[in-house]
């Protein structure tokens, strides 16, 4: 059974006391290759040293993370520099496998909600420019998303919707807007998640799974920092709501993931 985790934080600081070890865990559990998505340039030199050190296993997106762009005057020079790192990748990173984690998130703050729907779609347009998929978080900002999507209806866009949590009714709507998956990760697990009876209707074609690790943890683990490994504990839940085995929705996602993301 191989899984892949689409989104791990695998080079966050939770894991200086023990990375190798999350990796090799990661490994004994099935999981083939982690997905790295980028934040802010405080983290890239994080990013790219993992990504060098285990080149076929840790796989780098690049992108500008939407609460980088609050209250931060720097922000276009942030995303200046990840358009740079896109059009000539640093020394010992061969590419990326999309560009993200890009998107809207109004939790922290709606004061910046024009800053980041211009930089989601300066990075949506880099997606188009260099035949990239998106990994889109979105945060208390579905709606918001949603109308951007929209926007590109037709042009080729596509990516994952990186935990996703809304309803039946915004999945078959961004559905229409470009080829797209849908990362399902810990909150499924939880025992009053509304995310499973979603899951039980969207169609398995459409998922890829994830962890979010350090964040996200899913039962039994939560309350702990998440990990990798944990992926398994998403796909057997999957599995459950399908009426499926976990082998089958493994392979299903993993298929889902190299279909969308470039290059794994």
């Amino acid at each position: 059974m191989i899984l892949t985790d689409t989104h791990s934080h695998l080079y966050d600081e939770a894991f200086d006391d023990d990375r190798e070890e999350a990796l090799a865990r990661a490994a004994a559990e099935g999981v083939g290759q982690l997905l790295l998505p980028a934040i802010d340039s405080e983290s890239h030199e994080r990013l790219f040293g993992l990504c060098r050190s285990h080149p076929q296993r840790c796989i780098p997106m690049m992108g500008l993370h939407p609460t980088s762009v609050n209250d931060n005057p720097r922000w276009q020079e942030e995303l200046a520099l990840a358009e740079r790192y896109l059009q000539t990748p640093p020394e010992g990173i061969e590419g990326f496998c999309a560009i993200g984690e890009i998107g809207l998130d109004l939790y922290w703050s709606r004061d910046f909600r024009d800053d980041q729907a211009e930089a989601f779609r300066r990075q949506i347009d880099l997606s188009l420019q260099y035949g990239l998929p998106i990994a889109v978080h979105t945060r208390d900002a579905w709606p918001e998303t949603a109308a951007i999507m929209r926007e590109y209806r037709g042009q080729g866009v596509r990516g994952v919707f990186h935990a996703f949590s809304d309803g039946i009714g915004t999945y078959r709507k961004l559905k229409e807007y470009g080829d797209f998956a849908f990362g399902i990760g810990g909150v499924v697990t939880f025992k009053k998640s509304k995310l499973a009876e979603v899951v039980r209707e969207m169609e398995l074609r459409d998922i890829v799974l994830e962890t979010d690790c350090p964040y996200l943890t899913p039962a039994p683990h939560r309350g702990e920092r998440n990990e990798s490994a944990y992926v398994r504990y998403v796909c057997e839940k999957v599995a459950e709501l399908k009426g499926l085995t976990p082998a089958e929705v493994a392979e299903a996602t993993t298929a889902n993931a190299k279909r969308i993301f470039k290059g794994i």
